[in-house]
């Protein structure tokens, strides 16, 4: 597949706009990065947006949705393989997968990981209104695991390490972040049938899945979330560990992701964990701080 130069750059500038649009948490890391490695990501956040428009319109039936998915990858394979296409985001992707050889089949599973949020994924029965759930903590691990660690191990690859060991941790770092995102979004998840707190974890603590909806959440949920949280504070460890094993040019824009992340748990847990009577969430001027120090770090 050869492209002009000019193709690509619009090509990736598709990308940065889409990034740029709708990575609220996750932009600000790509800022930090050098311009080659941040439209590397920005291509893999475009693609990963467009599988998840796929997955959350309601409008399309579950099967189309499926077929769709599977069409998406497919897609890329053949860009990948020398076809040609006038999507910018499977022409930037495919560059990028070149340029930083990453294996498609993380990128496959991402893809996997946008499907498992459709109903009919877990096999364990649920009340009739939950379309989505796990039933042990390990099953929700495996969710993680797909949509957002195979995420960080791509993002190892495109910023650069050499110690082997940085792939677990990437691995724990991405379900550190989704267990966040879990506990930020529990009510907006339950009003969409979907509920990843374990099964396990809600007899644990005697609640039900249902009782997400109603106006005593906050109290009923609030040990069960700092349950959660707890898992999540463990693995946050990993970041920690992760960072000096990236390239140097890359260490400030995972610093950058991590702390954003990071912030974000602690506020919820200093309210304490009413994630229902609104949502929880940083401001762009914190964000922006953030940011600030996130370059200073990269220029020390």
């Amino acid at each position: 597949m050869s492209r002009h130069p000019l193709q690509l750059r619009a090509a990736y500038s598709v990308c940065r706009h889409i990034a740029r649009s709708s990575a609220k948490n996750f932009y600000y890391g790509f800022l930090v990065l050098p311009s080659r490695k941040r439209d590397a990501l920005s291509a893999v956040y475009a693609f990963v947006r467009h599988a998840d428009d796929i997955s959350d319109t309601p409008s399309i039936p579950v099967e189309e949705r499926r077929e769709k998915l599977a069409e998406w990858m497919n897609a890329l394979r053949r860009v990948v393989e020398g076809e040609r296409t006038d999507d910018p985001v499977l022409l930037a992707l495919a560059d990028t997968q070149k340029a930083f050889n990453i294996p498609l089949d993380l990128l496959e599973k991402l893809v996997k990981g946008t499907a498992m949020d459709l109903p009919e994924h877990s096999n364990a029965a649920a009340s009739p209104d939950v379309q989505v759930h796990y039933e042990t903590f390990d099953e929700l691990y495996d969710y993680c695991y797909h949509v957002a660690s195979v995420v960080g191990l791509i993002c190892i690859r495109i910023f650069g390490y050499r110690d082997p060991r940085a792939e677990k941790l990437a691995e724990r770092t991405g379900v550190a972040f989704q267990l966040t995102n879990i506990i930020r979004d529990v009510k907006e998840d339950s009003q969409l049938g979907r509920v990843y707190l374990p099964s396990e974890d809600l007899r644990r603590f005697g609640v039900e899945a249902n009782a997400l909806t109603n106006g005593n959440a906050a109290a009923l949920f609030r040990p069960v979330l700092e349950f959660e949280a707890q898992r999540a504070i463990e693995m946050y460890r990993s970041a920690e560990e992760l960072i000096p094993l990236v390239d140097d040019d890359s260490q400030a824009a995972l610093w950058t992701l991590v702390e954003v992340y990071w912030r974000l748990l602690e506020r919820i847990a200093a309210r304490g964990y009413d994630v229902f009577s609104e949502r929880v969430q940083l401001s762009t001027i914190e964000k922006m701080g953030i940011l600030a120090k996130g370059f200073v770090r990269r220029l020390t």
